[in-house]
């Protein structure tokens, strides 16, 4: 069975989901059809991500939702999250692989050569961006743009998801540039109706399945 259920991957942010609690919106979101989340809140102390974590593992066992910590193999074997997401930066899959073979792995790449590395190296699945510009991606520099999400799409053999700016209107333009899925974090987290927003990206995700 493919491990990868999901054509949405919610990325967490904590301010961005202010006044309300990400354990609420999360929770929210899963219950309305999110099946995958990565928790991203990268300025904790380990452990306030550790106990973080335990309590969204909670809410996504409860939903049958999948849960990835992002760039802490530590915390993702001691929460016991279902996988791991890793930057160009941290540990390789590989290494990731090695260390536990039953954590699914999520790789960012922001070139061709680097998702190839990254396939090779065993992630399961890419995420490639900026695509679109956003604030939370405007670190790394000029939006990449549909065309070289097509291009990395069509060039290696893992699922690729786009993220960067990514609407609604804008997911629909990605599946047909070849991404498996999209990823986002401000088009639910920041949404005064999480239900409403996840309803319509239901939609795209069904209008765009293979």
């Amino acid at each position: 069975m493919n491990k990868l259920n999901f054509s949405y991957y919610l990325i967490t942010d904590r301010k961005a989901c202010a006044p309300r609690s990400i354990t609420e919106v999360v929770e929210e979101a899963c219950r309305y059809g999110i099946k995958a989340l990565q928790l991203r809140e990268k300025d904790l102390s380990g452990r306030r991500l550790f106990e973080l974590a335990q309590q969204l593992r909670q809410v996504t066992a409860r939903y049958d939702a999948l849960l990835f910590i992002n760039d802490r193999v530590d915390i993702a074997l001691a929460a016991g999250a279902d996988g791991v997401h890793c930057r160009e930066t941290s540990l390789s899959p590989k290494t990731i692989r090695e260390l536990s073979d039953d954590l699914i792995i999520g790789a960012s790449v922001h070139s061709v050569q680097r998702a190839r590395e990254a396939c090779r190296a065993s992630a399961d699945f890419l995420m490639f961006g900026p695509v679109f510009h956003t604030p939370s991606k405007a670190s790394y520099g000029q939006p990449q743009g549909i065309n070289k999400l097509q291009k990395v799409s069509e060039n290696v053999s893992c699922p690729v998801f786009a993220v960067g700016g990514i609407t609604p209107k804008r997911g629909t333009q990605c599946f047909k540039a070849g991404a498996a899925g999209v990823a986002g974090i401000s088009s639910i987290m920041k949404s005064s109706s999480v239900k409403k927003k996840v309803g319509k990206w239901k939609q795209v995700l069904n209008m765009n399945k293979a």
